[in-house]
């Protein structure tokens, strides 16, 4: 009995030696493992779950059939699925377009005049607003019958077109209007990194003659590196998910021409209960969104070992 009671004293002490030489790698994971374990079910878990689901026809209710890659073989053939990632295509490039705007606003509003703060306020106001509302703003802007824009081109002898209702149009309309919410966002970021910008070295590029572009590209911009990042990072993942304002203001329409890859899934799985072929548009945007993603992180791991 004593030499058991001695076996065990002797773990004890042996597992306190262990946590006391390794407690600074084991302490983080400590902490983080209930944050991994929400995690895992609620993210990693439904992942893997609609990627299985992808390789199967299912209608939501009753029993699953698996089918292999003909989900796949299928979106190689759908046309609606290319307009709809050519669409995508459009909203990456043009809503990049947000982060120089928000720029361009930024460097305005960023100086001391009386009422600067309200004026702010007013640029900030459409990303605090819903984007429900945003689309219904601009679904009536759009309105060649009853919208703003018709009323004000109207005593000019100008008739204003039907975007929404034009297969050429409508996805670039709607992309104007992401937008508008999206510029004030980056906005924000730059007002918040003008502020950490060196007034020092202004002041010298100055006295050297710098001004205007040149002082603007060679002193302002790289000490606004990280805003850019943190602006190029949320407006690259805003447009590969836009959702929202398509379905607000076109559902897809007309004839899916302004249709993108998240409403394509959401109108499959809903409307036409086809789970699995809306498992597998997921896949595929979640595929196409992992390449920035891992990009990303591999530019942020770089930017921490550069700070190290």
């Amino acid at each position: 009995m004593a030499e058991m009671t001695s076996t065990s004293y002797q773990r004890t002490m042996s597992t306190r030696g262990f946590y006391r030489k390794h407690k600074l790698v084991i302490m983080p994971f400590v902490f983080i493992a209930p944050a991994f374990a929400m995690f895992a079910i609620f993210v990693i878990y439904p992942i893997i779950q609609s990627v299985a689901l992808s390789f199967t026809e299912w209608q939501g209710i009753g029993p699953k059939r698996w089918v292999g890659l003909d989900n796949y073989r299928e979106l190689w053939g759908d046309r609606v699925f290319w307009t709809s990632l050519v669409n995508n295509i459009y909203w990456l490039v043009l809503f990049l377009l947000a982060p120089v705007f928000g720029l361009f606003v930024a460097l305005f509003l960023n100086q001391t005049v009386f009422g600067i703060r309200l004026v702010k306020s007013l640029f900030f106001f459409p990303f605090v607003v819903s984007q429900i509302v945003v689309g219904l703003v601009f679904a009536w802007f759009y309105d060649p019958a009853f919208g703003l824009l018709a009323t004000i081109l109207e005593p000019l002898g100008i008739s204003f077109p039907p975007i929404l209702a034009d297969e050429n149009l409508a996805t670039f309309g709607i992309i104007v209007a992401g937008l508008w919410p999206q510029t004030a966002y980056c906005m924000i970021l730059y007002l918040t990194g003008l502020n950490s910008v060196n007034p020092e070295m202004i002041e010298a590029a100055r006295l050297d003659g710098a001004k205007g572009w040149r002082l603007l590209v060679k002193i302002v911009l790289p000490q606004l590196r990280a805003a850019t990042f943190i602006a190029l990072v949320v407006t690259v993942i805003g447009a590969l998910r836009s959702f929202d304002l398509v379905a607000i203001m076109t559902e897809g329409g007309p004839y899916n021409s302004s249709n993108v890859l998240a409403y394509y899934m959401y109108d499959n799985a809903i409307f036409r209960y086809r789970m699995g072929y809306a498992s597998a548009i997921a896949t595929v945007l979640f595929a196409i969104m992992n390449v920035y993603i891992i990009w990303f992180l591999l530019r942020l791991w770089a930017n921490e070992k550069g700070a190290r």
